[in-house]
């Protein structure tokens, strides 16, 4: 509520918003390097390929969510 009567919410966030998306990004593309997820996989096995993305999607808006967004 302070936030907002001090007209500081929306800077508030957006500056939220704007590191949930860094650490998105982030994290999805080092699960991937991990994991082992690749063009050369999207190549040869498109299923398994979105298969593993949405799995790593999923678990990567899981973490941003507990660590930044649910806080």
């Amino acid at each position: 509520m302070n936030l907002f009567t001090s007209g500081r919410l929306n800077e508030y966030l957006a500056s939220v918003d704007a590191l949930a998306v860094d650490m998105f990004f982030r994290l999805a593309a080092e699960y991937s390097d991990r994991q082992g997820v690749t063009e050369q996989l999207k190549s040869k096995n498109q299923f398994l390929w979105i298969q593993k993305m949405n799995n790593i999607l999923a678990c990567v808006r899981e973490v941003v969510e507990n660590d930044i967004i649910y806080l």
